[in-house]
């Protein structure tokens, strides 16, 4: 059974970083297809930054630079570092492993004040 487990939000100002973690736990021998995702009151979810299935990075065109995915393949771990925080970017951020059929964390607050 595959499980993804999020960590690293908060509360932070404009400016400020934060570092989000992604546990995949079960059966997973590759992090491609795996990514975050982000979802504001009242919007839909949109992807933020994800490996695809070759492994190259995809970001979103509102990253700007600002943040970087990487990953850790022997702790099955992904993380999102987000540099330069907007108030725009106030979400629930998930998780997602793109299989047979899609896996998501519980997603965990980032919260940027002006």
């Amino acid at each position: 059974q595959v499980q993804l487990a999020e960590s690293g939000g908060g509360l932070v100002q404009a400016g400020g970083s934060l570092r989000l973690s992604c546990v995949a736990s079960g059966s997973i021998f590759s992090l491609n297809g795996m990514g975050w995702y982000r979802q504001a009151p009242g919007k839909q979810r949109e992807l933020v930054a994800r490996f695809d299935n070759s492994g190259t990075t995809v970001y979103a065109s509102f990253v700007k630079a600002r943040f970087t995915l990487s990953r850790d393949v022997a702790k099955k771990t992904v993380y999102l570092q987000m540099n330069s925080l907007e108030p725009e970017d106030t979400a629930v951020y998930y998780c997602k492993l793109e299989r047979l059929r899609d896996y998501w964390g519980q997603g965990t607050q980032v919260t940027v004040s002006s």
